[in-house]
């Protein structure tokens, strides 16, 4: 019996030497090594051919990777909690337990052996102990993962605030290294060039999105390249702008109760905007009350309108690929604090900008969703 509790005592102090880790740290180091991932991408988009698209995808890399350690770590903080409150709960249980084990443990052994029923006793007990020592054994075990897992997962938390700042200093690098790329983009062409009278005319004259998107459309742009050719195949199957989820379907009331004709996506600081779909810029810049916005012309008499933007890239005329970067959502990074506190928020609040997509087709507005995938959380 001295044999199996020390077996017992010697496993729980030594917990620290089990390999056990949970889904969740096994998330956050996925997380990690996706951001380092992400700084050899930015290292190699500097001689890049094309370096918009190589910065674009390093930008997305980055962009998931630090989703990627938000969730790990709110995981893992999740983790961390319900097991420290079951140890708490088992700890009056456990320590009883040792109390008694290094008792019986300092005990001489021929004590041990005596029974007060004399050898018949003996034998009974030791056929009890017998089939105590699986379950002592299961139980040290499970103790023992779960003080190992506790601790890593600690120690993961504790090291994050290194691998999120190398992170945020990276994407940080990469959205100028890309502004500045597009800003020196000379291979992409030209549908049109803008007429900035006309432009300010129809700006001053008209009140609505609605109006602003009829004469838009009427306004010649000139024909020196070919509009896009039809998409009709790709609705519905279109990836949204930008990483998000949706806040607010069309004709859904918004928090201030206004309806709309398009989706709000609710997405994070600073995150990219892409183009869907192969495109013209027919406009971009402030708008109304509706701050920066990128209008493109996938097709021939069909624009989709993406407003709530901090900054817009491109020229108006230019025809821009599919997932050619259109944009920067406003805000600002969190700092590592607030990311590493939202790590056992988990309500979503991280994501505080909101991207308005609206799709309009022969001049009227028609449901986005008929466009986009809008099933996947970004």
């Amino acid at each position: 019996m001295t044999i199996v509790l020390r077996a017992l005592l010697i496993g729980l102090l030594c917990a620290g030497q089990a390999s056990a880790q949970s889904d969740a740290a096994a998330a956050a180091q996925a997380a990690a090594v996706q951001l380092e991932a992400a700084s050899v991408t930015l290292r190699d988009a500097a001689s890049a051919r094309d370096r918009v698209r190589a910065l674009t995808e390093t930008v997305r890399a980055y962009e998931a990777g630090l989703a990627a350690m938000r969730t790990g770590l709110r995981r893992a903080a999740t983790r961390e909690a319900q097991l420290s409150r079951q140890l708490e709960v088992r700890e009056a249980e456990v320590a009883q337990l040792l109390g008694v084990l290094q008792t019986i443990s300092t005990s001489p052994s021929p004590v041990l052996i005596l029974h007060p029923s004399g050898p018949l006793g003996s034998a009974r007990s030791g056929m009890i102990l017998a089939e105590v020592t699986p379950a002592l054994n299961a139980q040290a075990q499970r103790l023992s993962a779960d003080l190992q897992e506790v601790r890593t997962l600690r120690t993961l938390q504790e090291g994050a605030a290194e691998t999120l700042k190398s992170g945020l200093s990276g994407v940080q690098e990469a959205r100028a290294e890309l502004s500045k790329a597009i800003a020196d983009r000379t291979d992409l062409p030209r549908r049109f060039t803008e007429d900035p009278v006309r432009t300010a005319i129809l700006l001053s004259s008209t009140e609505t999105l609605t109006g602003f998107a009829n004469g838009l459309s009427e306004i010649p742009d000139g024909g020196e390249v070919a509009a896009p050719t039809d998409i009709g195949d790709l609705k519905g199957n279109l990836d949204l702008p930008v990483q998000g989820v949706l806040l607010h379907r069309a004709g859904e009331a918004d928090a201030a109760g206004v309806k709309r004709d398009g989706i709000i996506i609710a997405a994070r600081p600073r995150a990219l905007v892409t183009s869907p779909v192969a495109a013209t810029i027919r406009y971009r810049g402030p708008l109304l009350d509706l701050g920066n916005v990128m209008i493109l012309e996938p097709q021939a008499d069909a624009l989709i309108v993406l407003s709530g933007l901090a900054e817009v890239f491109g020229e108006t005329g230019q025809v821009i690929p599919a997932g050619a970067p259109v944009g920067l959502m406003g805000g600002a990074d969190p700092e590592i604090g607030a990311i590493l506190s939202l790590s056992s928020d988990g309500s979503g609040t991280e994501r505080s900008e909101t991207l308005y997509i609206e799709v309009r087709e022969g001049g009227d507005p028609v449901d986005p969703v008929t466009w986009f995938r809008t099933d996947k959380d970004g």
